[in-house]
């Protein structure tokens, strides 16, 4: 396998200028994507407990299952308005 220059490696070709590509902006995508993400970062203590995705979802999908039944019991149906 032959080396390439490290001299010619930074260079563009010659049919191209770097004034033909305007100006560089560093993370000009960052907040879309973030925007359109729903990554969620663990505590290490909570990461622990679940070992994967599917295990998130179960645990979540069951909380709401929870709060959804409390509602049910405490809301209008019941006496309170």
């Amino acid at each position: 396998m032959k080396k390439i220059k490290s001299e010619t490696m930074d260079e563009l070709r010659p049919e191209y200028k770097r004034s033909d590509f305007g100006t560089i902006v560093r993370g000009k995508y960052a907040n879309r994507i973030k925007a359109e993400t729903n990554v969620v970062l663990l505590e290490p203590d909570i990461a622990q407990a679940f070992p994967n995705d599917e295990a998130v979802n179960k645990a979540l999908r069951y909380l709401l299952e929870v709060a959804e039944a409390s509602t049910r019991l405490t809301g209008r149906g019941y006496g309170q308005t």
